[in-house]
């Protein structure tokens, strides 16, 4: 049995919420662990030559290493998710076809007004079809270069790909496929979607609940 698309709107996400999102805590050492640690390293300086390259200490979290980028594609350029379910990006926005549909072009403007690129935003775009679904949609307005996608559906954490058109557009096009349990909906499947940058930090999110 198929059902008809099902069109959630984008939410634009403020600096203010992007910075709770990403907020940690850390619970302060014993002070019996951190002499101990303190006096191990004195002794290790002074048994070590002078002049002696000494191993260096991390002093927080690494920063990712070779973080995925968004595939840029040319304008026209057509992406196959999976069969039926094709994504194409000009200059106007975004453009797919689904496999219930595959005749039909759809398309989602960045140029009509309808979102603000200079707002942090995600949009939502979805088919769920003999079991299936097909997720997409645009994202833009974050800082920095956008790297990942996750999807939180019924089905569960689904990862996602991005798409992007060469330069800095300050927008691009997410997508996923997945499997759907019988209890999962096309109003009530997609839950979250968060992009985040190339550091980890949130480039854009949507809640749809």
């Amino acid at each position: 049995m198929k059902r008809t698309l099902k069109y959630l709107a984008g939410a634009a996400v403020t600096a203010a919420v992007a910075g709770m999102a990403t907020m940690s805590y850390a619970a302060p050492a014993d002070a019996p662990h951190d002499t101990a640690a303190t006096a191990q390293a004195a002794q290790l300086r002074a048994a070590a030559p002078a002049g002696e390259d000494r191993p260096a200490t991390a002093t927080g979290p690494a920063a990712r290493k070779n973080a995925p980028t968004p595939r840029i594609v040319a304008p026209g350029e057509r992406v196959t998710a999976a069969p039926g379910f094709q994504l194409w990006l000009t200059a106007e926005g975004k453009h797919w076809t689904t496999p219930s549909m595959p005749e039909l072009e759809q398309f989602r403007s960045v140029v009509d007004g309808n979102i603000d690129r200079g707002t942090p935003g995600v949009s939502v775009q979805s088919e769920i079809s003999d079991g299936r679904a097909y997720l997409s949609g645009l994202y833009y307005g974050g800082k920095g270069t956008a790297s990942t996608v996750v999807i939180e559906t019924a089905s569960g954490t689904v990862h996602g790909k991005l798409l992007e058109l060469p330069g800095k557009p300050g927008w691009g096009v997410w997508y996923a496929t997945t499997d759907v349990r019988p209890d999962g909906g096309p109003l009530t499947f997609v839950s979250d979607i968060t992009v985040r940058d190339t550091k980890g930090k949130i480039y854009a999110q949507l809640t749809t609940r």
